[in-house]
């Protein structure tokens, strides 16, 4: 099934942390671990309407690793698999595939 969101909405899929035990070496059961606030953009709408009818185009496109807040969108499930819709304004960041050395000081 696909989906595809309206307007300024985007369709999220959490991005599954790979660290399942602490530093002590403790393993942490499913049910205690937070939800990973990290996710891959699936479907994305048309844009946000402005007021005067215009269609902007929104920053985020599929594909995208994105950072957002906790308590951000609404939770779905398609096809036995668990997604995020929620609007363009909660989404926090963008996250770059490439990281950025960083430059020694002189």
């Amino acid at each position: 099934m696909k989906i595809r969101p309206l307007y300024d909405r985007i369709v999220v899929k959490r991005v599954e942390s790979e660290a399942e035990k602490t530093h002590g070496g403790l393993y942490i059961p499913d049910s205690a671990k937070e939800k990973p606030q990290e996710g891959e953009v699936v479907a994305v709408g048309k844009g946000k309407r402005l007021e005067d009818g215009k269609v902007v185009p929104l920053d985020v496109q599929a594909g995208d690793r994105i950072l957002f807040g906790k308590y951000s969108g609404s939770d779905i499930k398609l096809d036995g698999e668990e997604y995020l819709i929620m609007r363009e304004d909660e989404v926090l960041g963008i996250l770059d595939s490439k990281p950025v050395a960083a430059k020694k000081a002189s």
